[in-house]
């Protein structure tokens, strides 16, 4: 559990993971990698929109300011829509590597806004001196090693958005 120092390290280790995933999709031709590419990226993302939401978020709202933290949770919405979809889906679809490309230019986007220095969520939450970031990291890498299990042990259901709804016609 040292491996990441706080809550905060955590989190950028998984940005770093899944950023350097993308960079492998966009590399890759082939269905059958482009789609355990794209389900590797989508599981990641999943495992870590749960622990932020789940445990992260709560933990700071009402100490940062509320506009971050439901942009956050809308900005993970869009994800969650996408990632259902790419996970619906196949390479060979219409739109299929068009979607796994705004999601990353969507998650590229969340990642700034959250590591963004002085005025980003992350720089927010390190000036809250009564939130324990290793209490936390602590919390996040348990739920994490939840996640893990239960995509090893059938797979996880789908992304839950929180903040937006969807309409059906």
């Amino acid at each position: 559990m040292a491996e990441f120092t706080d809550a905060i390290a955590l989190l950028k280790a998984d940005h770093r993971k899944v950023e350097k995933l993308f960079e492998q999709y966009e590399g890759t031709s082939g269905t059958a990698a482009k789609k355990k590419l794209a389900h590797q990226i989508c599981v990641e993302l999943k495992i870590h929109t749960a622990i932020e939401e789940e445990i992260f978020y709560p933990a700071y709202r009402g100490k940062i300011e509320d506009d971050t933290l439901d942009e956050a949770y809308v900005e993970h919405d869009g994800a969650k829509v996408l990632i259902n979809d790419i996970e619906a889906g196949s390479p060979e679809d219409d739109f299929y590597d068009a979607k796994v490309k705004v999601l990353s230019e969507e998650i590229t986007h969340h990642v700034h806004e959250e590591e963004m220095p002085s005025e980003g969520m992350f720089a927010q939450c390190r000036k809250v001196e009564d939130v324990d970031l290793v209490a936390l990291r602590d919390a996040m890498l348990a739920r994490k090693e939840e996640l893990m299990a239960q995509e090893e042990s059938g797979g996880l259901p789908l992304a839950e958005p929180r903040a937006v709804k969807l309409v059906t016609a």
